[in-house]
């Protein structure tokens, strides 16, 4: 991963923010620190981040995703989002449900948690040349780019990875366990409704500039993609 990824870091605890500043920096990243959710907005708009590292409520990742009238930021921009202490499995899908890439509960270790954003943002810059292409969709990996009958279509990072997941194999139905492993990074799945809000919200965006809805819950099995006749 290059050395010049830049990351935001909101952090309301000073002495783990100066902490985690300072490794982060010696470890190759650019750092911009704030302490609160009013900073992690402007932040995001004025610094333009490769990643946000949020410490902060949750609420912030939900309005980093939807976006504010008269504010631009990069909506994409992958989210790791550090837990509470006393954080929970419904602390987890609660952040993903908000948008969040990966959730690492404190305490964490440091080396893991540098391994994790590496990981991230992998998955956010794919290498080049890789086309997926189904129907009338089309997936650039590379620019992280969906098209649709010719018409950009933008799509929050969960959205966007469960329909890269999708397109990987349009025929074939994939179980809700492996998706949500898959993308989600679920170990433990339990009962949880978050592959299928993401399935619906996908769902009505794609219906919207095509005749076809392209994701098809196969009820009781999983998702696929529903390809034009």
């Amino acid at each position: 991963m290059p050395s010049s990824s830049s990351l935001l870091l909101a952090e309301p605890e000073p002495e783990t923010g100066l902490f985690l500043e300072r490794h982060l920096r010696d470890d190759g990243f650019s750092v911009v620190r704030t302490e609160d959710a009013d900073g992690t907005l402007e932040l995001a708009e004025r610094a333009r981040p490769d990643l946000v590292l949020l410490g902060t409520e949750l609420e912030v990742c939900r309005r980093l995703r939807q976006g504010e009238p008269g504010r631009s930021w990069n909506r994409d921009v992958p989210v790791i989002v550090l837990g509470r202490a006393e954080a929970d499995a419904v602390d987890r899908v609660r952040a993903f449900d908000r948008g969040a890439d990966d959730f690492l509960p404190r305490p964490f270790l440091y080396d893991e948690l540098v391994a994790r954003i590496r990981a991230v943002l992998r998955r956010a810059s794919p290498p080049p040349g890789q086309l997926l292409e189904a129907g009338e969709l089309v997936i650039d990996r590379a620019a992280r780019c969906v098209t649709i009958r010719g018409r950009r279509l933008a799509l929050p990072a969960k959205e966007y990875e469960l329909l890269v997941k999708l397109a990987s194999e349009p025929t074939r139905v994939f179980a809700k366990d492996e998706l949500l492993r898959e993308v989600w990074g679920f170990r433990s799945l339990g009962r949880t409704r978050t592959l299928d809000s993401h399935a619906s919200r996908l769902r009505r965006k794609l219906s919207a500039v095509s005749a076809t809805p392209y994701v098809l819950n196969e009820w009781g099995v999983g998702y696929r993609l529903m390809l034009p006749a």
